[in-house]
């Protein structure tokens, strides 16, 4: 949520800004809701003043009779007053976090810039498979039992291919841990409520993501699309210190999306599934050390993914690739032989102080509090992180090579047909 005083004096700007992310929001509204606020807020203060004197008065007919006339207005005002904030929250709420100044202006992938590329496309010598014939060669993916069990677009793991997923966990932890992050299994479910102030489910966005609905309780859950929707309102209606500061978070977890409007290639295999596992990095920071942190959050995932010696290349995303809350985003794309072209496995992205308004969250600093800084990015999902190993260490008998770095977590050095 961007701050009332920062939309009165910026709205040429913040106007741009939303039409920038493609977002339609009636600026001109909030500011006369702004303004009507402001003149409710302070005939209710006249009024309660007036009353607060009245009170000391010697009491006949005439204060009698202006008391009542003053409960009334006051009644009258202030649920005229508690209309107009819902309204003017609720415009607020649909305005999106402005694009950083260093982001360009675009509508599309098109417009994004590679900023850097790790390593060379791997090149074989023979016909590289997809990531979902190798698996079903070494038994390790299965399409088609989680069709009959579950639908369209889920799988089974099996055998060395559970494995490779907990040993990419294990590795992420390891490293994240070594770097002061605090290990976290947060809920899958979230309330309403959260979701609405994370600012993801922002104009539609809800529809990508699963509902459960309780009968005895209106409002329901959601799951979660990611784990940092449910580690970032850990500090919901908090203050925090600054000598605390950084505070970062690596949790685990399922995730899960409807994933709709996927089509051909994408619903394959398990490059587009409704449920998957990541593992995901948070951090609460000061706004002065914000940008460092995102380019800190950005090369942790690479060293991650050189660690596993797999191609990619960092994007840096448009204005309208964002996403709502988002004020930077950078992609790292890891080379796919089978679809010759570089697909995202990881993201990372700075909300600045956007979603610690709507969440509330701040730190103490020489008695003052302000808002937090947030930021978010992907150590592994895991799908797709399997995919890029799969499809880039596959050799030409059918079998695949695990990266060195994580043979300590599996125990093996390579994943080879069942005989």
């Amino acid at each position: 949520m961007l701050s009332l005083d920062y939309i009165r004096q910026n709205p040429t700007l913040v106007k741009a800004a939303a039409k920038n992310k493609n977002r339609q929001v009636d600026i001109d509204k909030i500011l006369k809701l702004d303004e009507k606020r402001r003149t409710l807020i302070l005939k209710i203060q006249k009024l309660r003043e007036e009353r607060n004197l009245l009170a000391k008065q010697k009491v006949d007919d005439n204060v009698i009779n202006r008391g009542k006339q003053i409960k009334e207005n006051l009644k009258m005002l202030e649920k005229e007053l508690t209309a107009v904030e819902q309204g003017l929250n609720n415009l607020l709420y649909e305005v999106p976090n402005p694009a950083a100044n260093d982001v360009a202006i675009g509508t599309d992938e098109t417009d994004n810039i590679v900023v850097k590329k790790y390593k060379e496309p791997t090149i074989f010598d023979f016909k590289p498979l997809d990531h979902l014939d190798i698996g079903e060669k070494l038994e390790i993916i299965d399409v088609s039992t989680a069709g009959k069990v579950s639908g369209t677009r889920f799988a089974y793991l099996k055998n060395e291919a559970v494995i490779l997923e907990f040993a990419l966990v294990q590795f992420a932890l390891k490293i994240l841990i070594n770097e002061g992050f605090i290990p976290v299994i947060p809920p899958v479910l979230i309330k309403k409520e959260i979701t609405d102030k994370l600012g993801y489910w922002q104009a539609g966005g809800n529809e990508d993501y699963y509902w459960v609905h309780e009968p005895q309780e209106s409002q329901g859950l959601y799951l979660v699309g990611t784990a940092e929707h449910s580690i970032v309102p850990m500090h919901m209606n908090e203050v925090l210190l600054e000598k605390d500061m950084p505070k970062r978070y690596v949790g685990f977890s399922s995730s899960f999306r409807r994933e709709s409007g996927s089509y051909g290639k994408d619903t394959r295999g398990i490059l587009r599934v409704h449920q998957f596992d990541k593992v995901e990095m948070v951090s609460f920071v000061i706004p002065e050390n914000g940008d460092k942190e995102h380019d800190y959050l950005l090369s942790l995932e690479e060293k991650l993914f050189q660690a596993l010696q797999i191609p990619y290349q960092v994007v840096k995303m448009c204005s309208e690739d964002l996403g709502f809350p988002a004020a930077r985003k950078y992609d790292i794309e890891a080379w796919i032989p089978s679809q010759n072209k570089y697909r995202e496995v990881t993201s990372t992205s700075t909300t600045t102080d956007f979603q610690a308004r709507r969440l509330n969250i701040k730190y103490r600093k020489k008695g003052e509090t302000q808002f937090v800084h947030i930021l978010n990015g992907t150590a592994f999902a895991i799908g797709r992180t399997i995919i890029s190993i799969l499809e880039n260490y596959q050799q030409p008998d059918g079998s695949v090579i695990i990266p060195e770095v994580l043979r300590p977590y599996t125990g093996f050095e390579k994943i080879a047909k069942k005989s």
